[in-house]
């Protein structure tokens, strides 16, 4: 459903995105999956038609989104990571107006803004202004005014940011449960747990290019079937080296070394080993094979640096 090919994007100096290259199966959410600055929003708008890429190509339902531009729109839903609602409306005429723009009129307005809004759990909030919702009341009218119009493919740009944690399960509930039916969903995020409960794919990326892709249970695999052992205290790389023979070691400063052991035997000869030796430790943390220790593995710093 949707084919992204070598999409490079420059702002000034800065690279954006060199060669972000995947693609997306009908009816299939697939999730970008980095920390902020990745280059997650800059694909989606590109994706959108709002940004041109400097090279690449963009293929929706087999259109190219630039040569085709208005007929992928009509295809396309967007839920931006900055709120797109008037405060003084009431949430049933933000959604007229959006459902308005992208072409519907009438009773077909008016039965799809009540759809939507039943969707987010807002209809007895419909016609109170908008200033007067919570965070997570905007994000879930957010998210409807993208779906008003029942798009083949959605685009949801961190939809849950900046709200508490019982709001984010909500809107990732809507997601799962109301969005799934046929339609085909980008999803990024720069939250683990939200990538792993909702996507069927997810692509890991970081400094503008894709640096893993597939299924979690591939990722995780990405990730090997070791241990990643964080170690921390007063110690030099010196002190500890010798002690970690055939122990793949990453020193990130003295003090401070990760650790990939293959199972729990080694991890615990490795600590013994160090405790024995009088090196002294002042904290240790572990990491099971997990899609974040994919991301530790391949960027060397943790989800959300």
């Amino acid at each position: 459903m949707i084919e992204v090919r070598q999409l490079a994007k420059s702002f000034g100096e800065v690279q954006a995105l060199a060669g972000v290259d995947f693609s997306v199966g009908e009816g299939e959410i697939f999730g970008l999956l980095g920390p902020n600055g990745a280059g997650k929003t800059t694909t989606i708008s590109i994706i959108a038609g709002l940004l041109n890429a400097d090279s690449g190509t963009v293929r929706v339902g087999g259109l190219d989104n630039r040569k085709d531009g208005r007929r992928v729109r009509e295809m396309l839903g967007v839920v931006p990571q900055d709120i797109a609602l008037y405060e003084e409306l009431s949430g049933r005429e933000n959604l007229h107006f959006w459902g308005g723009l992208y072409g519907l009129a009438g009773s077909r307005l008016r039965e799809e803004a009540d759809r939507v809004l039943e969707l987010v759990g807002l209809s007895d909030r419909a016609d109170d202004p908008v200033r007067q919702y919570s965070g997570g009341m905007k994000r879930r009218l957010n998210l409807s005014a993208g779906l008003i119009h029942r798009p083949k493919v959605i685009l949801l740009d961190e939809p849950t940011l900046g709200i508490d944690p019982q709001a984010r399960l909500s809107i990732l509930d809507i997601i799962k449960d109301g969005v799934t039916g046929g339609m085909t969903v980008i999803y990024t995020t720069h939250y683990l747990e939200e990538a792993e409960k909702l996507c069927n794919r997810i692509a890991i990326i970081d400094h503008g290019k894709i640096l893993a892709q597939g299924t979690l249970a591939e990722l995780v695999k990405l990730a090997g079937e070791g241990n990643v052992v964080t170690v921390s205290g007063a110690f030099s790389r010196d002190e500890v080296s010798p002690l970690l023979k055939g122990v793949a070691v990453e020193y990130l400063e003295n003090g401070s070394m990760r650790m990939t052991v293959p199972g729990q035997a080694e991890m615990s000869g490795a600590l013994s080993r160090l405790f024995s030796a009088g090196i002294s430790i002042e904290e240790i943390s572990i990491q099971e094979p997990s899609l974040e220790g994919v991301f530790i593995k391949l960027t060397g710093k943790e989800l959300r640096d």
